[in-house]
């Protein structure tokens, strides 16, 4: 049956009409083949990060993409990341599997210096994240990797030679990809495209049914049943995330004790972790604590689904702010909401 989005998203180009899955699909091609048609393209890589919707968009392009990449930000769970190498090899397509210059560990030590502007010397971040360290935890986590790679795949050649990264964002997730999210987004000489990104959850359920394998038999690994059906990482059964980023910034409330449930090996370097912080006298010093006042509505990085809506621990930013670790407009930059424009 068509669905639709209930009402226009602000970045969307035109009122949202009722779509099959199969028109839905059509779409999704056709925003892609625009991006082709309008710029210089030397490759394609596919984000997969292991959870729901980043498998669907890549199951669907995977005979388009050039390869595949998955950051693996030394926080997450191991099964995870081992679900992305075995689906991306029996798919037959390259992986660039990244990690970060800076550990999870060593930022929330506070081992991390900054190496520019007028804050070098300085420490990076703390304590474990708040809402407000997110944005530090995303660009030097993921970010910063994916930059890398899209610096390997253009080299100098600046927008005469364009990369493209296909995400998964989709305008019906949560509130903030409703007013966030968009086809095309263009960062110089490298396209963030979400092809999906006006599939309603409906037009997900109805891939999952139409690609997934539902006989009653044993299953095949990852549910790779066949060469072609869509994969499923247990990780997402279990979590109801891909847990392929632990940061902490937005957990809610107990993750750790259910992540640890599922998977107490991937739980015992953030538990030892905490230790570390409360030894050195940090104040931020538990995983995932979640802090009073009002809750941050800085947008999400792009990669980052589940960092959407929850709030987590106490930020550190006055603090700084008052110690001069940071000036007054980075504090207001750090602090101020989507409708608030930059200092």
């Amino acid at each position: 049956m068509p669905s639709l989005l209930p009402k226009k998203p602000p970045k969307a180009e035109a009122e949202p009409e009722a779509m099959t899955l199969d028109e839905a699909i059509a779409r999704s091609f056709a925003i892609y083949d625009r991006v082709l048609a309008a710029f210089p393209v030397v490759a394609t890589i596919g984000l997969f990060s292991g959870g729901n919707d980043s498998v669907v968009v890549n199951h669907l392009f995977r005979h388009r993409v050039d390869a595949i990449a998955h950051v693996n930000t030394g926080t997450g769970i191991p099964e995870t990341t081992q679900h992305v190498r075995d689906v991306v090899a029996a798919w037959g397509l390259p992986l660039h599997e990244l990690h970060p210059k800076n550990s999870y560990r060593d930022l929330v030590l506070g081992n991390v210096l900054s190496t520019r502007g007028q804050n070098i010397g300085r420490q990076v971040w703390k304590g474990f994240p708040g809402p407000a360290g997110h944005s530090v935890m995303y660009r030097r986590l993921k970010d910063e990797p994916l930059q890398r790679l899209r610096g390997q795949i253009i080299g100098r050649h600046g927008r005469s030679r364009n990369a493209v990264y296909l995400g998964g964002m989709r305008w019906a997730e949560t509130d903030r990809r409703f007013r966030n999210a968009e086809e095309v987004d263009r960062e110089g000489a490298l396209l963030w495209v979400s092809p999906i990104v006006h599939w309603t959850d409906a037009h997900m359920r109805e891939y999952r049914d139409r690609h997934r394998c539902t006989l009653p038999h044993q299953h095949a690994e990852h549910q790779l049943c066949w060469l072609d059906a869509l994969p499923l990482n247990e990780v997402t059964v279990h979590l109801h995330m891909s847990g392929e980023c632990l940061c902490g910034a937005f957990a809610k409330p107990n993750e750790l004790d259910e992540i640890e449930f599922f998977y107490p090996h991937a739980a015992k370097p953030l538990r030892e972790l905490e230790r570390e912080a409360e030894a050195l006298g940090l104040p931020a010093c538990k995983w995932g604590q979640r802090p009073p006042g009002p809750r941050s509505r800085r947008p999400a990085g792009r990669l980052c689904r589940k960092c959407d809506g929850i709030e987590g621990q106490a930020d550190l930013l006055a603090e700084w702010r008052e110690s001069g670790l940071i000036t007054p407009n980075q504090f207001a930059t750090f602090t101020r909401t989507d409708e608030q424009p930059a200092a």
